[in-house]
């Protein structure tokens, strides 16, 4: 074998080794594609898309720091502070029916003389109108100020509302589980004037509202099935000058889980909107017959309250608020009562 021949053998031989061996070569796999959060703004500010699904969350909340002032407020001391956490689950997608949403807010409060705890502030499922589940009722939404005593008790239920809005006009209904509805007493101090039933009491209410330009209000009338007793009340806003009118009126028609004050009360505030950041809103309210007889009648003992409510925006999210009230109740003690909070809402 000459010389040529050798190295054209050993050039073949090498260039098949390096052909098998390219063939097994290991190549690096590709990174997966990563999969950022969306902004979700088809249900407002603050949503975003769950990664991997068509469904918008919004998590938001607060942190309070608040004391209060009064006789008594703690114990035997006339001033008591606590502090609470908020937190908030808003989820809500598109769905054949409307849009579909779930709603978890939880809440504990942290005071040295109590226990501390996280409890559900709200949980409810509410699609096309319906909505289910534990959750404020209508008698909730009282005036803006600190002064008014505009619902009893607990306003938080188990219940099925069904409401039908067209534009600016509204229009609801609602059954409302009333367990364990009522406390020890009413705000206004007395006792209540018969024992109610603990567990299975049911409550019906209605609730129509509009707004049109600076105005806007709602009525709602609801019914206590246990103490056979019902409640009506009026609620509106206008906006004159520098500030909002607020007006109410309520009455009841004998003691029930949704208000239990008085027989009549008319309440009215003026917020006042010095600066973007400072409002002062005075308010006042009046109650006819709020004592009871014994059998859940209202029978005497008027009484008026009188007040002012200061807030005060210090950066963004972090509000500060200051409230004042005055109480007297004919032929019954006066008494001053008022707080001072600190709030940082996400």
């Amino acid at each position: 074998m000459n010389f040529k021949v050798l190295a054209a053998s050993s050039v073949a031989a090498l260039s098949f080794a390096s052909a098998s061996y390219a063939a097994d070569a290991i190549v690096a796999a590709e990174p997966e594609p990563m999969e950022y959060v969306r902004v979700c703004d088809a249900f407002g500010a603050g949503f975003f898309y769950i990664p991997g699904s068509e469904t918008c969350l919004k998590i938001g909340g607060y942190v309070r720091f608040q004391t209060d002032f009064g006789r008594d407020a703690s114990g035997r001391s006339d001033w008591n502070a606590f502090t609470r956490g908020q937190l908030e689950f808003d989820a809500r997608s598109d769905s054949e029916l409307g849009t579909l949403r779930g709603f978890v807010g939880l809440r504990g409060n942290a005071d040295n003389n109590s226990s501390r705890g996280v409890n559900i502030d709200q949980a409810f499922i509410e699609v096309g109108g319906l909505k289910v589940g534990f959750f404020y009722s209508w008698w909730d939404d009282d005036l803006s100020g600190e002064t008014d005593l505009l619902s009893s008790n607990t306003t938080q239920y188990n219940a099925i509302r069904y409401t039908y809005t067209s534009g600016n006009f509204y229009a609801g209904l609602a059954v409302e589980e009333l367990e364990n509805a009522f406390s020890a007493g009413t705000n206004l101090g007395f006792a209540y004037g018969r024992t109610p039933e603990a567990n299975n009491n049911v409550g019906i209410s209605g609730a129509i509202g509009i707004a049109e330009g600076a105005i806007r209000g709602n009525l709602i009338g609801s019914y206590d099935t246990d103490q056979e007793e019902g409640a009506v009340r009026a609620l509106g806003y206008a906006d004159i000058g520098p500030g909002t009118l607020g007006l109410s009126a309520a009455w009841a028609s004998g003691v029930n889980a949704y208000y239990d004050e008085a027989e009549w009360t008319v309440a009215a505030e003026y917020a006042v909107k010095v600066t973007d950041k400072f409002v002062v809103t005075p308010g006042f309210q009046y109650f006819w017959k709020t004592s009871t007889n014994g059998v859940g009648d209202f029978v005497g003992a008027d009484a008026w309250r009188a007040g002012l409510t200061v807030d005060y925006q210090l950066a963004n999210n972090l509000s500060a608020k200051v409230a004042a009230n005055y109480q007297d109740i004919d032929n019954g003690a006066e008494s001053w009562t008022g707080f001072f909070r600190l709030q940082r809402a996400f």
